[in-house]
Parts: C-alpha cells; sequence; structure tokens
C-alpha cells in the first residue's frame, strides 16, 4: 500500500507555479490548455467517477449480503454502520495521511485499500459468510474511500486553480455518473446470477488498475511552503476547525450535504407515503431528482465562472429551499414533483463549491479540505438516520422542515465561500 515514512517527495515533474492563478482561481490562465494540465484533469474525472462506481456495485449487492447472511434488518443496520465507522475514521485521519505521503500517493494508495475491502466483503459473502468479518471489511472499505474523497478533491481543487477553470462541478458530476453506472451494473450482475465474490472482485481488481494508470498522469496538489509551514505538525493541520472562515463554509456544505442524503434515502418513500405513489413511481421521482442534480453539476462550472460563487450559491439555495418547501406542503404530486427538480438543482452545487472555497489558499488546502469534508460526510451518514427518527414521530414529510432549516444557513453562511480575488 503506502510506502516510505519521510517527507513528501514530489512525483513527476514540477509544474511551474503561477502564483496569479493560485491567488485568483477565477482568472484564465494561458497553462490551462497545457496538455499535461488537461490529462490531470481527465485522470481526476476517472478518478472520481470510479468511486461512485465502487460504492454503487455495493449497495447494489445488499440485499445478497442479508440474504446470505439471513440477516434481520436491524442487523444489516449494524452490518452498514461499518462504512460509516470507517469513513469518519478515515476523514479524522485523511489530513495526516495526506500531508506525509501527498495527495497523488495516497489517492494509489487508498484506491487499493478501497479494493482490497470491496473484494474483501465479496469473498467473505461467498466463501466464508461471517458478520463480524464483513464488518471489518466495511470499515476498510469506508476509511479507504474517505481518504481518497478528501485527497482527489484535493488534486481536483489543484487542477482547476492551475487550468483556471470551474471544474469541481464536473468532478462531482462524474461521481454521481459513477453511482448511476455503479448500480446498473450490480443491478446486472444481480440478474444474470453472478457469484458476489466474482462481482466485487472484477470490481476491486478494476479500482487497482485504474489507480496505476490514472495517478501517472496526477500532478502534486501541494504548492511550496514556507519554511515554517514546512516545519508544521499536526497542530497546526487541527487549526483549521477554528478558523471561522472555514467553518462558515462547512456549515454551507452541511445543509446541502444534509439535504442529499435526506433526498438518497427518504425522497422516494415520502413520495409513497404522502402522494400515493407505487413503489416504482417512488423510485422513478428519486431519479428524477438525481438526473437534476447531475444536470446542474454538469453545468454548473460554466454558470460560476459568468456569475461568481456567491450569487450562484445563494440562487441554488433557494432552489432548493422552494423545491422541499413543494414537497412538504404541495397540494398534488406533480406539485411535488416539480419542486423534486428545483430540490436536485439547488442541491447540486453545495458540496464541490464548498470544496474549491475550501482549497483557496494552497498551502492550508490539505487540512481545510479535510475539515469540511468531514463536517459535509458526517452530516449526509449521520443526517438522514435522524430524519427516520423524527419522521416516524411527525411524518416524513414534516421532518423535511429540518432539512429546510439548514439550507436556510447555508444560504445565510455563502458569503464565506467567496473567491480570494473578490475578498481581497
Amino acid at each position: 500500500m503506502l510506502v516510505g515514512t519521510g517527507p513528501i517527495r514530489q512525483q513527476g515533474p514540477r509544474l511551474p507555479v503561477d502564483w496569479t492563478t493560485v491567488t485568483h482561481p477565477a482568472v484564465s490562465a494561458p497553462a490551462g490548455t497545457d496538455p499535461a494540465l488537461l490529462r490531470w484533469r481527465n485522470a481526476v474525472l476517472a478518478i472520481f467517477a470510479a468511486s461512485g462506481f465502487a460504492f454503487a456495485n455495493w449497495a447494489a449487492r445488499v440485499p445478497n449480503v442479508r440474504d446470505i447472511l439471513g440477516a434481520s434488518t436491524r442487523e444489516m443496520g449494524i452490518l452498514i454502520l461499518g462504512i460509516a465507522i470507517g469513513a469518519i475514521l478515515g476523514l479524522v485521519a485523511s489530513s495526516h495521511v495526506i500531508a506525509h505521503f501527498g495527495a497523488t500517493a495516497s489517492i494509489r494508495g487508498f484506491l487499493v485499500a478501497t479494493a482490497g475491502g470491496l473484494a474483501a466483503v465479496g469473498l467473505i459473502a461467498e466463501v466464508a459468510p461471517g458478520f463480524w468479518l464483513l464488518f471489518a471489511a466495511l470499515v476498510v472499505l469506508g476509511a479507504g474511500n474517505s481518504i481518497v474523497d478528501v485527497a482527489m478533491n484535493l488534486s481536483g481543487a489543484a487542477n482547476e486553480r492551475r487550468i483556471g477553470k470551474t471544474l469541481m462541478p464536473l468532478f462531482h458530476a462524474l461521481f454521481s455518473l459513477g453511482t448511476m453506472l455503479g448500480a446498473g451494473f450490480g443491478a446486472l450482475t444481480e440478474q444474470v446470477g453472478v457469484p458476489i465474490g466474482a462481482h466485487l472482485g472484477l470490481v476491486g481488481l478494476t479500482l487497482v488498475v485504474l489507480a496505476f494508470y490514472a495517478c501517472r498522469h496526477l500532478r502534486p496538489a501541494e504548492e511550496p511552503a514556507s519554511e515554517e509551514d514546512g516545519k508544521a505538525g499536526w497542530r497546526t493541520r487541527l487549526a483549521a476547525w477554528t478558523d471561522v472562515r472555514v467553518l462558515l463554509i462547512g456549515l454551507i456544505v452541511l445543509g446541502m450535504a444534509f439535504t442529499e442524503g435526506t433526498a438518497n434515502d427518504w425522497l422516494s418513500l415520502s413520495m409513497v407515503d404522502g402522494y400515493g405513489l407505487s413503489n416504482p413511481g417512488g423510485a422513478t421521482v428519486f431519479a428524477v431528482f438525481v438526473t437534476a442534480m447531475t444536470a446542474g453539476r454538469l453545468c454548473g462550472g460554466a454558470v460560476l465562472d459568468r456569475f461568481g460563487r456567491i450569487p450562484v450559491l445563494a440562487g441554488t439555495a433557494l432552489l432548493a429551499f422552494a423545491g422541499l418547501l413543494l414537497v412538504i406542503i404541495g397540494p398534488t404530486a406533480p406539485v411535488a414533483i416539480a419542486g423534486v427538480v428545483l430540490w436536485g438543482l439547488g442541491a447540486s452545487l453545495g458540496f464541490p463549491v464548498g470544496m474549491s472555497a475550501a482549497a483557496d489558499d494552497p498551502v492550508k488546502a490539505t487540512a481545510n479540505v479535510a475539515a469540511v469534508a468531514t463536517i459535509g460526510y458526517v452530516a449526509f451518514l449521520i443526517g438522514p438516520p435522524l430524519i427516520g427518527l423524527l419522521g416516524e414521530e411527525v411524518g416524513l414529510r414534516n421532518a423535511f422542515f429540518v432539512v429546510l432549516v439548514l439550507v436556510a444557513v447555508a444560504l445565510l453562511c455563502s458569503p464565506a465561500a467567496r473567491e480570494p480575488k473578490r475578498r481581497s
């Protein structure tokens, strides 16, 4: 996996640093046409897609794992908690891991770890089914994937600065497309009866090949640090948690991650219970949400470059607020579905723009991105169960009022994401 214990070593030729581009990420740079930068961009796109693809393949085989174990819903809930525990542990450790090994080595090493965890899940489930063995494999899967997530966001933000165009929404759109492809491939293997060990083993092998191929085209995400910064240790990295701007960006990401996670887990059921749709109808409405969110991310870069972060963040937060309100109080299903489209578009850019904003200071980018990602993913993982508990008492649609409040908080915090050029 990861080898070496010394300081970060540069991998590949060092690109010249254009500090105008670093300070003003929205400024178009001549280096944006450099083929090496475009290969770096394409490699990051592939890594985002692979991360989503891997996770969705596991999710598609959850019913198969339940049948193999003969587990109850409660037991499956505990089993899946292994991913959440691993993800939180990985996020907490990510800034220290990346500071030691560098973003590129972290992506390569922990994509391999993610592949190993995924293959182990399939092998254990097929050959020697054991609840706690599977739990341990899922912890590895969650930890590896979360460290890759922080590192690929860091590499993507560095590439975005060097090219001089907003790319983070596109990177996250590829993650969404990866999950769609992964879910489809997983469903196909289930349909034709491919054993889970062979299926997840093949996906894991594909991840390993991609890890070594794509990482050849990455460039160092870290910027030159001063002598004082070079001596900074873990205490300095933890200082991100006391930076007011970082915490405000974290609140933007928290609100949008919470609303996305809520839609993933509860939207289809709320449409079935609240508006009388059939189960396939509820699933179709969720597909409408995912499609709207993916479309928002595919188009978001051009919109952000044209209008800037603050107007776009405020506008998308208002769209999400209006869409949620229509889902909560809409008189008919068609009105609520129109709200779902607005909700998906509104939820599309908060997370990727938050990652870009956290990486504005290149020297502190690793710690800042890790802090913001941790806030976002804790909300993504913990939020939906809380909505479920509240929904049990007041109904799912009424429970969505909590999400509405968090979207309003994200709207109020949106000025914290202002580009450095506009702050200066």
